[in-house]
Formats: C-alpha cells, sequence, structure tokens
C-alpha cells in the first residue's frame, strides 16, 4: 500500500475538510492562503480575538514571503539547478523536517510523525 493511501486512510474528519479548503484554495491561486486557513482551522480557538488572528495571519504570510524570496536569491543563475542549489534546498528541506517532527511530538504524540 502506499504512502498516500496509508496517510488517508489516518486522516480524521477535520484533516480532511483541511485538504479540501487546501485544495479550492490552491486551484484559486492561493496556495499560502490555504496554507494559513489549514493552520488556523487547526490550532485557533474559535473565539480568538480578531486581532490576534490578524497579527498571526500576517506573521504567517510573511515568513512564507520571506522563504520565496530567499529561494529566489540563492539560486544561481541559469535554467538546471547546481550542485550549491541542491544543497541548499536539501538544508531547507532538512530544516523544515525538524520543524515538522517538533510539531508531531509537541502536538500530535498519538500520530507521530506523517
Amino acid at each position: 500500500m502506499g504512502e498516500q493511501k496509508r496517510r488517508a486512510e489516518r486522516m480524521t474528519p477535520a484533516d480532511r475538510a483541511v485538504q479540501e479548503v487546501t485544495r479550492k484554495l490552491t486551484d484559486e491561486g492561493k496556495l499560502i492562503e490555504a496554507g494559513w486557513a489549514g493552520l488556523a482551522a487547526m490550532w485557533l480557538p474559535a473565539d480568538a480575538p480578531p486581532r490576534q488572528v490578524d497579527d498571526l495571519r500576517k506573521a504567517f504570510m510573511a515568513g512564507a514571503q520571506h522563504a520565496w524570496a530567499s529561494l529566489m536569491t540563492m539560486l544561481e543563475p541559469g535554467a538546471d539547478p547546481t550542485t550549491a542549489d541542491l544543497s541548499r534546498m536539501a538544508k531547507i528541506q532538512a530544516e523544515l523536517d525538524a520543524f515538522a517532527a517538533e510539531l508531531a511530538r509537541d502536538h500530535y504524540p498519538t500520530r507521530g510523525s506523517a
């Protein structure tokens, strides 16, 4: 059985709802907004003050903008990826994988790493 199918079998109804919103927003060209919507749905209480929601959205979007701008700046010139490009991307992946493991450990102890 493929990893994608195993992951789908472990999804909760909330996970499925987040996935549906993510697909819809991504189809509209709003991938980062989809990430924010998923995070907000899973972590923010329904009665969170509007100012807090707005500030957290700005922080989330600022992080995404920083990552994108950094990627565009760090890539070597030319159409083909260089060894340096691949090394940098691998380091970014390792950093984000470590963060995902931290989230799983701290917030989803029964799920383990996804």
